[in-house]
């Protein structure tokens, strides 16, 4: 049910209802509303909220809609057969006189045509405004969504650093696990930075959320050192960006013994001895 809810909450159902999605996608999103009575639900109240929405900003055609179209159609108040006579007024003329009522039929005939011309004119312009409405409403609902993908991400980030700071602090309760303060260098003297060794199995563990690092570029990245016996062992690479794509303890390579832990900045790869004039954090154990 997570897992529905959070396709509920994606955005495709706003996109289905609009249209914006793929006969594919369509053929998906009408199988599963099949299946799950809860997104059918769902898919009906947005329709609902549309409709609604349209109903209650549409605007009414001016008055002299009839008028113009009476006009155009070359209509007035003068029937046809109503003609002025020139002869004398002793001259009486024939009248024809229709005994079927067709005058009648085809008076009535005529003002509904041009009822049903003056209705089309009024539903078209009523469409018209409605679908831009239906845009409006459309241009909202991608701005929510963008929204809502925001606050997702922002909401990702502080469970990343959240994890990351709750297994630091088990860490430093546990009487298995040094910790070990690295301060900044001559390269890059605000930087710090702390890894966590164990003594019992020798594994190094650096925390992402607990370091202060310079950003790296696409051609560099830091490399973590061991001083045994004053000699560098490296144990690993790594690079710090503002993704949470990693994790947020990350392990490194183990190692016996060391006096000291220190971190360069070296070319992608790493190096096979450290760049000192790179030093960026050491501290020692």
């Amino acid at each position: 049910m997570e897992n529905l809810k959070a396709y509920i909450e994606s955005g495709v159902l706003e996109l289905y209802v609009l249209g914006d999605l793929s006969p594919e996608e369509i053929v998906q999103v009408e199988e599963m509303a099949s299946r799950y009575p809860e997104m059918k639900n769902e898919i009906a109240a947005m329709e609902h909220a549309i409709e609604k929405y349209a109903m209650q900003n549409t605007v009414e055609p001016s008055a002299d809609v009839e008028l113009r179209l009476f006009e155009k159609l070359g209509l007035n108040d003068v029937e046809e057969n109503e003609v002025i006579s020139t002869q004398p007024a002793y001259i009486e003329e024939p009248k024809i006189v229709r005994l079927d009522g067709s005058d009648g039929k085809v008076r009535t005939l005529r003002y509904a045509l041009v009822a049903c011309v003056a209705l089309l004119v009024v539903s078209t312009v009523s469409l018209f405004i409605t679908y831009n409405k239906l845009g409006d409403a459309h241009d909202q609902i991608a701005s929510l969504n963008l929204d809502k993908q925001k606050f997702a991400g922002v909401v990702s980030k502080l469970e990343y650093e959240n994890s990351g700071l709750e297994n630091m602090a088990a860490m430093a309760d546990s009487q298995e696990w040094a910790t070990i303060k690295m301060a900044g260098q001559a390269f890059s003297p605000k930087s710090k930075m702390k890894v966590y060794w164990n003594k019992k199995d020798k594994s190094v563990l650096i925390n992402y959320v607990a370091m202060d690092l310079p950003k790296t570029d696409e051609a560099h990245e830091y490399q973590l050192w061991a001083l045994v016996n004053g000699k560098p062992v490296s144990l690993g690479v790594f690079g710090k960006t503002d993704s949470t794509d990693n994790e947020a303890i990350i392990k490194m390579q183990t190692i016996q013994q060391a006096q000291a832990f220190a971190v360069t900045l070296e070319p992608m790869g790493g190096s096979v001895n450290p760049t000192m004039e790179k030093l960026t954090v050491m501290g020692g154990v």
